[in-house]
């Protein structure tokens, strides 16, 4: 038998801390409370405090992070009290509100307190606000909890603006640092003991559909009451509502996306006897009361959206839950009797899950935070206490999407909105869409606008395709099915706010696609492939396709509302999407379009050639060659393309070469004395000693007039070319009389390669650099073949030479190979010719 609390209800576990919470507020004016599932904080916390003195009749907003969960709760709320939302307990969310005058519990979503606190920053009226279910952490409640604590220092000193936070963990955030004075309160749930079974290891982010299907039969045989099957998303929804067997009983689902009827039905008990499967996103989490359900299958997946500040597109990734997620999904299984809880992935896996969800605002899309901070009147995140600050790249992200769509200006250093941001934010759409809406054209266009924002803020209908043009006339008509007139009407709904708020009443009319562009302009996309799918650059650098059978996939170009992918790799999946005339890029879309002259490298010609292009983003519109462009636009693409093919390209000569030795040999005995002009120095260098002779040049083939050489001496010091010719000379005289080239390029020492005979009588080994350095010398036979290297001419006549003779001589009988080399004459010629 239930116990019951003393004004009649069910006695609830968070009963026995509610005066001791009423007394932390009175006193301190914040609080935490922890309270576990099942204790009963949401429906019982507000009730009980509505009567508290320091509230003086003022009003208590209760803040849900869904739509689903502030309907749900106020429903259940005002249920307690014999009445209907709208009476004393009332809620407000977009585009649905059940409030009155009199009502003094609000349940509102962490937006509509967002549009509150911008309307009147003191929260005039209001005593308490309760951020409920506090660790999901939506980027909504983090900047709310930042103006709160805010509006209560600057704003409410002598009338105290009450707070408290309720969750189901306080685990792993950092509250008491925000508000050191709140006590923390904690309630114990009212649960029963829950058997975890683990299934097989699973493969990351897929859904094992064969063993959902098992568990979810084993748990209808187990159990007496409703089994609750968490999965990631709609799509999967579909298919596992599609896939269970015939007879298994009524199966519902439970998602953000049903109307409020199909939500009552699936949150109502069920009929005597009746066992229902609920299919479930993590909506069914916390927050709310699923009267009858004993066991739970859990696929352990969830979507969780992601933003690419580089494409600027949002994803829905498929991702593991965190462990305090797995709890509060088990837990649902223990509200009414002990129950089961079947994970579909190994206890190994379990240890391994991270232990909290990441906060979204790690990488969520912050345009609209960054809207409503600077429509506070904050210049940066700085000026606010964070539970984690935004990131700084995605906040900046965030305003250089603003500045584009003319919300914001600089005015002494410091951000601050235009008149077009105040309209801005004064609209109840994500900021790219406030934009369209503002934008287009008085009339038919604005009110098409309306049509488009409301429609791209609902999720569409679970079969509609891919053609946006589909989706408006389905909106246009009452020929809707029974699954998708709770979007219907949810969208009629939503035009018609935006269409007063606008003062738009004309019919629509006009082309979406532009519309959409000045949206998203970086999703416009050309189509550059067609086979089994057709694929499309966008203006962000992504590709996105579609499948060869989507109507659209004929349309060459494309204005897309909405993409997903996963990885970097694979083309976007198009979501959403509207043909495309490019003639409005001429028109409509003329703003968005940027035309300039550009200088590019051209790799067929090996030159710089000048160019007017017209692009949208990554997008080349058309392209238009300009007569040769200005040498000092060019000469950079060229030093930029020499360094690419490295030193030889300038084409130096061997006698250039052995000169750049010459100077490298006489550095490596004097580093001070004379300039680096080793390929790594002369490639960093190229604008210091090779530029200031390129004169015209714009292509490789200018430079084969050049004279490297010359460019190159002008580095050497200001006696250089003497002490280069002196210490470093480029051929030695033998005493045969001949003048030999010696070779710098080969090792520390220059090589002097010379007939054996023509150094007959060279007792000394020939040197340079004033004598300190010997020559390597080669001594070549009479047909130029190597016979002996040394570096001690004198030690080889007298222990090398001997041997050489005895091999050589019957080889080359027409030569002299005397028995005394030092006294015979050097020649180079045989002893006919002598």
């Amino acid at each position: 038998m239930q116990r019951t609390a003393a004004d009649g209800h069910e006695s609830l576990p968070v009963d026995a801390i509610l005066d001791e919470l009423a007394r932390a507020l009175a006193n301190g004016g914040e609080a935490l409370l922890q309270a576990e599932p099942g204790a009963g904080k949401t429906t019982r916390v507000p009730l009980h405090l509505l009567d508290a003195p320091w509230l003086e009749g003022r009003r208590i907003l209760l803040v849900e992070p869904r739509r689903l969960a502030a309907r749900s709760a106020a429903a259940f709320i005002a249920a307690s009290l014999g009445e209907a939302p709208g009476e004393r307990v009332g809620y407000r969310v977009r585009g649905d509100s059940r409030s009155r005058p009199r009502t003094r519990l609000e349940v509102v979503t962490d937006g509509v307190l967002l549009r509150l606190l911008q309307a009147d920053p003191a929260l005039e009226g209001v005593g308490l606000v309760i951020l409920d279910e506090f660790h999901e952490r939506s980027v909504g409640a983090d900047l709310a909890l930042a103006l709160l604590l805010q509006a209560r220092s600057l704003l409410r000193d002598e009338d105290p603006l009450r707070l408290l936070l309720m969750s189901a963990t306080l685990d792993g955030l950092d509250v008491s640092r925000l508000l050191p004075d709140a006590p923390r309160l904690y309630s114990a749930g009212r649960t029963h003991p829950v058997d975890i079974r683990y299934g097989a290891s699973a493969a990351a982010g897929e859904l094992p559909l064969k063993a959902l299907l098992e568990a979810v039969g084993q748990a209808q045989a187990d159990s007496r009451g409703d089994t609750l099957v968490f999965l990631p998303g709609q799509a999967e929804i579909r298919r596992a509502a599609a896939a269970l067997a015939p007879g298994t009983g009524p199966v519902l689902s439970l998602h953000g996306g049903l109307s409020l009827p199909r939500q009552q039905a699936v949150l109502a008990p069920p009929a005597a006897g009746e066992r229902r499967i609920i299919l479930a996103t993590d909506i069914a989490e916390t927050s709310l009361t699923l009267p009858a359900v004993d066991a739970v299958v859990d696929s352990g997946l969830c979507r969780e959206p992601r933003y690419d500040r580089a494409s600027g597109m949002g994803r829905l990734l498929t991702r593991r839950i965190s462990r305090a997620s797995a709890e509060q999904r088990a837990g649902r299984a223990g509200r009414v009797r002990p129950g089961r809880c079947y994970r579909l992935w190994s206890r190994e896996q379990h240890d391994r899950l991270e232990a909290q969800r990441p906060p979204p605002i790690r990488h969520a899309d912050l345009a609209t935070l960054a809207l409503e901070l600077f429509g506070w009147g904050a210049g940066g995140p700085g000026e606010l206490d964070w539970l984690e600050a935004p990131p700084e790249a995605a906040f900046a992200s965030a305003c250089d999407l603003l500045e584009r769509c003319g919300a914001l200006e600089v005015d002494a250093g410091r951000r601050r909105l235009t008149r077009q941001g105040r309209r801005m934010l004064d609209l109840p759409v994500h900021p790219r869409l406030a934009h369209m809406l503002l934008t287009a054209a008085p009339g038919g266009e604005q009110a098409l606008a309306c049509e488009l924002a409301a429609l791209l803020e609902e999720r569409p209908p679970s079969d509609a395709d891919e053609d946006l043009g589909a989706l408006l006339e389905a909106l246009a008509t009452e020929r809707v099915g029974s699954a998708d007139r709770a979007w219907h009407h949810a969208v009629r709904r939503e035009v018609r706010r935006l269409r007063g708020m606008l003062g738009v009443d004309v019919a629509a009319g006009g082309d979406p696609a532009p519309l959409l562009a000045r949206a998203y302009p970086e999703r416009v996309g050309r189509r550059v492939a067609r086979d089994r799918q057709a694929v499309y650059q966008l203006a962000n650098g992504r590709r996105a396709a579609l499948p060869g059978a989507s109507p659209l996939a004929a349309a060459p170009w494309l204005a897309i509302a909405a993409a997903s992918g996963g990885d970097r790799e694979a083309p976007d999946r198009i979501r959403l999407a509207a043909p495309l005339d490019p003639a409005a890029f001429d028109g409509a879309l003329a703003g968005l379009v940027t035309e300039r002259e550009v200088v590019r490298w051209e790799p067929a010609q090996e030159r710089a050639v000048a160019r007017r292009e017209r692009q949208l983003g990554a997008l080349l519109l058309a392209s238009e060659t300009l007569p040769a462009p200005d040498p000092a636009r060019a000469q950079p693409l060229l030093l930029a393309r020499l360094r690419e093919l490295g030193i030889e390209a300038l084409g130096l000569d061997a006698p250039g070469e052995q000169w750049r030795a010459r100077v490298a040999f006489l550095r490596s005995l004097a580093p001070d004395a004379w300039p680096d002009l080793s390929d790594a120095w002369l490639l960093a260098s190229l604008e210091e000693w090779l530029a200031p002779w390129l004169g015209t040049a714009r292509g490789l083939d200018d430079l084969r007039s050049l004279d490297v050489r010359a460019c190159l001496a002008g580095l050497l010091p200001g006696d250089g070319a003497v002490r280069l010719e002196r210490d470093a000379p480029a051929a030695l005289t033998v005493p045969s009389g001949r003048a030999v080239r010696l070779d710098y390029t080969q090792g520390p020492a220059p090589v002097l390669a010379v007939k054996l005979q023509e150094l007959f009588g060279c007792a000394e080994t020939p040197t340079v650099a004033g004598g300190r350095v010997s020559v390597l010398v080669h001594l070549l036979s009479p047909a130029g073949r190597p016979l002996q290297v040394t570096a001690d001419l004198a030690s080889f006549w007298r222990e090398g030479y001997p041997a050489v003779r005895r091999e050589q001589r019957g080889r080359y009988p027409k030569h002299p190979w005397p028995e005394d080399p030092l006294a015979a004459e050097a020649t180079a010629a045989t002893r006919r010719r002598r």
